[in-house]
């Protein structure tokens, strides 16, 4: 992988915040807890991995909330390098519910760490794009990234664009298009 793309993708994950599509959970249990560490750039992964380890452990969870704590588990396992860890919560998520748009985009998320991911990872953001993801920025940047690793720079530059016209206050999107220059035929 080029320099460049290490350095786009440590930048991707440092953007934690943004970078990521947790899956609300409601009230006050120990899932909640998961979902707010996930949603989090403050809280410690591995605490937050507790939270949700406890709610899938002890609580009598709904289906919504047991598919939404492996998200949300997943999004703190990758934030600690845990790729493989990561992507067996987004695929429990995905067995459990295949419409389930945020497992699709984190899950691409995760592909984007492994050197040969690119490729799965284009399908899982577009996956999450038709499913409807409540944060489309998010997997519009992700498969820019994709994209711009499998040496498509057309949708890439699109991909970023699209990112920016739909988030236009996270910078990260607009940094990345100031690298393009754009000429006309």
């Amino acid at each position: 992988m080029k320099k460049g793309r290490l350095l786009l993708l440590a930048a991707l994950g440092a953007t934690a915040a943004p970078a990521f599509a947790a899956v609300t959970v409601l009230g006050s249990s120990a899932a909640r807890m998961c979902y707010d560490a996930a949603e989090s750039k403050f809280v410690t992964p591995a605490a937050g991995i507790e939270r949700c380890n406890e709610a899938l452990g002890h609580e009598n969870l709904s289906d919504y909330d047991t598919v939404a704590t492996y998200v949300n588990r997943g999004i703190l396992r990758l934030r600690l390098g845990l790729v493989d860890e990561a992507i067996a919560d987004f695929d429990r998520a995905i067995a459990r519910d295949p419409d389930q748009a945020e497992a699709y985009v984190n899950k691409g998320m995760a592909m984007l760490r492994r050197s040969d991911g690119w490729s799965d990872a284009v399908t899982l953001f577009d996956t999450g794009i038709e499913k409807r993801t409540r944060r489309p920025a998010i997997a519009y940047f992700g498969r820019a990234v994709a994209n711009e690793m499998g040496g498509h720079i057309k949708q890439a530059y699109l991909d970023y664009r699209q990112a920016s016209l739909l988030e236009p206050r996270w910078g990260d999107p607009k940094a990345e298009l100031s690298r393009f220059t754009v000429r006309q035929p």
